[in-house]
């Protein structure tokens, strides 16, 4: 199939990237960089330079939320970045013709914080910046619901990937032998293995029954200080301590209590429900892989 690709050189981006060549599909991916075509993948820096109807268009670009402090001109960056790249896109597809298939990039903050409660895909939207963003997001889409495209939503959790991303961040001061978490540590962390979110993609393509809303997340969530202690059981710790949210609002700003202070136990009912089986379902697995990579 013809496949086309946002945020093609992200983290997700690029293992899926390499899935989907591995599978034999033709990809062209949207990116800020200079890069040459190769073999099954063609490289384009403007969506005005899509030109040809695409079977399944993936949607993945967006300023990372962790990237820097959330200014009110980075907040309109990272708005930007999703919404208005998706309405240009919708816009661009409405020219060149509808994918099949239209997948769209999310994230669980939509859901909102809680301590106590399981969210499945049913759940209504919470609120704070991240659960107005991801709203906003999807509805971006627009009435792409209303044409013959399939569409899907990936309310994504923390993607864990042992070389790029958040787990080498949260695990950077067990290189010193201190083992921490934020707060208190007993709020949710809903993780995902990137192998799992690659594989839940696919799951996404290779059934035609999967449609709106998918949580991207691991069955098994974790507190962040569990997430701690698992990770002790791998790497030589002297000492473990919690970084004061007050100190992490200091540093970070609202970022603090948006996204690393808060959580949400979200479950995956829709892939457990059409038939994804996880390589990683529990953290301890997760884990120990991505300490032998």
């Amino acid at each position: 199939m013809m496949v086309f690709v946002t945020g093609g050189t992200g983290l997700i981006g690029r293992a899926l990237v390499t899935r989907l060549v591995a599978g034999g599909h033709d990809v062209t991916v949207l990116t800020r960089q200079s890069l040459d075509s190769r073999g099954a993948v063609t490289y384009i820096n403007s969506i005005a330079e899509l030109c040809t109807r695409q079977d399944i268009v993936i949607n993945l670009a967006g300023a990372g939320l962790a990237d820097r402090r959330w200014s009110s001109a980075y907040k309109r960056e990272i708005r930007s970045s999703r919404i208005d790249l998706t309405e240009t896109l919708i816009a661009r597809l409405r020219h060149v013709g509808m994918p099949d298939l239209f997948i769209s990039g999310s994230a669980i903050g939509i859901y909102g914080e809680d301590k106590v409660r399981d969210f499945a895909e049913t759940d209504a939207v919470g609120i704070g910046f991240s659960a107005d963003l991801c709203r906003d997001w999807e509805a971006s889409v627009g009435n792409i619901c209303d044409q013959d495209t399939r569409y899907v939503f990936l309310r994504t959790g923390v993607v864990l990937d042992g070389a790029l991303g958040a787990y080498p961040q949260m695990t950077q001061s067990f290189r010193f032998g201190l083992a921490s978490w934020m707060g208190r540590g007993d709020h949710w962390l809903s993780w995902i293995h990137i192998a799992d979110m690659v594989g839940g993609i696919m799951h996404c393509i290779e059934n035609p029954a999967v449609s709106g809303p998918v949580n991207m997340t691991a069955p098994h969530p974790v507190t962040h200080r569990s997430f701690s202690d698992e990770v002790r059981n791998h790497k030589s710790t002297v000492v473990g301590i919690g970084i004061p949210g007050w100190l992490m609002r200091l540093i970070v700003g609202e970022m603090a209590e948006q996204l690393l202070m808060t959580g949400q136990r979200v479950i995956p009912n829709k892939l457990l429900s059409t038939g994804y089986e996880f390589r990683f379902g529990d953290l301890s697995n997760a884990i120990a892989d991505l300490e032998r990579r």
